[in-house]
C-alpha cells in the first residue's frame, strides 16, 4: 500500500522563491520522505547535486505558467531540464492553440514532448489548467495527451483561477484509464483535501503545503 507522503511532490514554485527556499522544500522532503520535489528551472542543477543518494523524484515545469510558448521554446526548456538532472517534467498546454481549435496541433506538440522526454527516460506530466476549461473540454484534451504519451495528466499549474477539484480529478481519471496518471496540483491545503482527490483518482499530490498535511495525519 502506497503511504500518504509517496504521494506527495513537495513544491515550491513562487516567483521569489530563494535559495534557502529551495534547500528547505528538499529537506523537508527528505525527512518526510516525500516521492519528490517540484522546483523551478533554475535550481533543477542545484537540486539534483543536493539530493545526492536520496531516493526524491526531482520534477520541474516547462513553458510555466500560461503554456503559450512556441514549441521549440519548449523542447529547449525540456531538453535543459533533462541535461541538468530533471526525473520529470511538468509541461503546461498551449491553451491559446486548444481554445482556437488547433487541438490537432496541440497533440502534436504533446508528441514531440513525449518524444523527447522518453528518450531519456523521463516521464512528460501535461498541465491542463482545467480552471480555464469545460468538462468537455478536459475530456478532449485527456484524450490527445493519452495518445500522444504523455505519462501523466495535471490540472494546474497553482495560478489559475483555482486549482484541483475532486470532479475534475475524478472526470480525467475516468477519461485517461489505468495506463496514464492524473496529478493534482493548485490549492491543496488540508489532509481531507488529499484524501477526496486520491479517492477521486489523483496518483500524484502537487503541493506545497506537504509538511502540515503529513503532521496532521498522525
Amino acid at each position: 500500500m502506497v503511504t500518504l507522503n509517496q504521494y506527495i511532490e513537495h513544491t515550491n514554485l513562487k516567483p521569489t522563491a530563494t535559495q534557502a527556499d529551495i534547500e528547505k522544500l528538499l529537506e523537508e522532503a527528505i525527512q518526510y520522505q516525500f516521492l519528490g520535489v517540484c522546483v523551478p528551472p533554475y535550481w533543477v542543477k542545484k537540486v539534483k547535486r543536493d539530493i545526492g543518494q536520496n531516493e526524491i523524484r526531482l520534477v520541474t515545469v516547462a513553458g510555466f505558467p500560461l503554456g503559450y510558448n512556441m514549441s521549440q521554446t519548449k523542447l529547449a526548456e525540456i531538453s535543459r531540464a533533462i541535461e541538468e538532472g530533471a526525473d520529470e517534467i511538468d509541461v503546461v498546454m498551449n491553451l491559446s492553440a486548444f481554445k482556437s481549435d488547433a487541438k490537432g496541433w496541440a497533440k502534436v506538440e504533446v508528441a514531440q514532448f513525449a518524444k523527447l522526454s522518453h528518450q531519456h527516460d523521463v516521464l512528460l506530466k501535461m498541465i491542463l489548467e482545467t480552471a480555464y476549461l469545460s468538462d468537455e473540454e478536459i475530456v478532449t484534451a485527456c484524450k490527445f495527451c493519452k495518445d500522444a504519451g504523455a505519462d501523466f495528466v495535471k490540472t494546474s499549474t497553482g495560478f489559475g483561477p483555482f486549482g484541483a477539484t475532486p470532479e475534475h480529478v475524478k472526470l480525467m481519471k475516468d477519461t485517461v484509464g489505468e495506463t496514464v496518471g492524473v496529478k493534482a496540483s493548485g490549492g491543496i491545503k488540508t489532509l481531507d483535501q488529499v484524501k477526496i482527490l486520491i479517492a477521486s483518482g489523483a496518483e500524484r499530490i502537487g503541493t506545497s503545503s506537504g509538511v502540515e498535511i503529513v503532521k496532521n495525519q498522525r
